[in-house]
């Protein structure tokens, strides 16, 4: 099994016109915008990516927020005006569908408690039985992909097109095995959240796209976040792949709840805005503790992963696909917050450089 087709078996999706960058270095055009060490960081974490790398960041500093982009060009980095430019944000859509859930909680539509059999068309092989929430914060007992995700006989350029609702079924009713007891323990499962998209779709009698406008981006103006993405393809930045080659765009199909979404930093500053305000009754659904990660410093809430830090509580999460990684994290306590987009594939090593930055960047503001 090549490397490549390995990490897309493992990958978390935990999912236009290229405009010129301005012929400014970019420690030079944020100077006096920017502090020095969150300069410094930036060309530091940045500076090995491809070129045609972007960066799209938002820093929020007591609810306000301020917008850097990063190109790279002839391995130098330049700032390029990119908050409105759109990327897959992988597994960052997981907080979205735990949003939906929460509100079709609060409409009366369902309870996070019950099974997810109740909402299947199909009776589950082995009897196996989860709830919603389970299936929200990876405590399902689900493996991360379904077995009959076979890889040598998918595209690894696009690897979840052609897995559609009839072999969700075939796996559900002939192959489910739980890999432990529903419930006992943390165990991240793109296949869970995947499944719970689906199954709202059903409870809801709307696609994943409908209930997407209707109930999170139309009220808060986020006018270039879908899974469709014919609707921002003059918006949208190619993504790379291992290699620093454009790469194919992710078709979830459906398992879209798990990692489908496109956006860019300045929708998701405006999401991010709206977890500042408690009043959000389904956004602070989202943030309560529903399982603990580990005893002392993890846990999660429906989608939010929790993190225990000194100076407060982190919520977050990242996101890869083949040719994207994303990175948010948030105090509500202290409205800060670091947002992160790019094009820098989720196999890729350098990948990691994405969430290090996000947190050390959110370490500086915070201090």
């Amino acid at each position: 099994m090549s490397k490549l087709k390995f990490f897309v078996l493992i990958a978390l999706i935990g999912f236009g016109c290229e405009e010129k960058p301005v012929a400014v270095n970019f420690q030079q055009a944020y100077k006096g915008k920017i502090t020095e060490g969150q300069s410094k960081l930036i060309h530091t974490e940045a500076k090995g990516f491809f070129n045609q790398t972007q960066l799209s960041i938002a820093i929020i500093k007591n609810g306000e927020p301020s917008y850097y982009g990063v190109k790279i060009e002839n391995d130098t980095l330049f700032s390029v005006e990119n908050q409105d430019r759109v990327f897959e944000i992988g597994s960052i859509s997981k907080v979205f569908t735990a949003t939906l859930l929460a509100a079709l909680s609060l409409e009366g539509k369902l309870n996070l408690n019950d099974p997810a059999s109740k909402y299947l068309p199909w009776k589950l092989n082995n009897t196996a039985e989860f709830t919603l929430q389970q299936l929200s914060n990876h405590s399902s007992g689900l493996p991360r992909l379904p077995d009959n995700l076979i890889l040598s006989e998918v595209d690894t350029a696009n690897p979840y097109k052609d897995y559609g609702e009839e072999k969700l079924r075939i796996y559900l009713t002939e192959q489910l095995e739980l890999k432990q007891e529903p419930g006992l323990k943390f165990d991240y499962s793109n296949l869970g959240v995947g499944l719970l998209g689906y199954i709202l779709t059903k409870i809801d009698s709307s696609s994943y796209e409908v209930m997407l406008q209707s109930r999170i981006t139309q009220p808060l103006q986020m006018k270039s976040t879908t899974i469709e993405r014919e609707k921002v393809s003059n918006q949208l930045v190619k993504g790379l792949d291992v290699e620093g080659q454009v790469t194919p765009n992710w078709d979830l199909n459906v398992l879209q709840g798990a990692g489908a979404i496109l956006s860019n930093t300045q929708d998701l500053t405006k999401f991010t805005l709206a977890q500042f305000n408690p009043a959000n009754q389904a956004l602070a659904l989202t943030q309560k503790k529903t399982f603990s990660i580990n005893p002392l410093e993890n846990s999660i809430g429906l989608g939010w992963i929790i993190v225990n830090k000194k100076v407060g509580k982190w919520f977050l999460h990242s996101g890869g696909t083949g040719g994207y990684t994303s990175y948010i994290t948030l105090n509500l306590e202290k409205k800060n917050a670091v947002i992160i987009l790019s094009n820098v594939s989720g196999f890729s090593e350098d990948g990691v450089n994405i969430s290090n930055l996000g947190s050390r960047l959110m370490e500086i503001i915070e201090d």
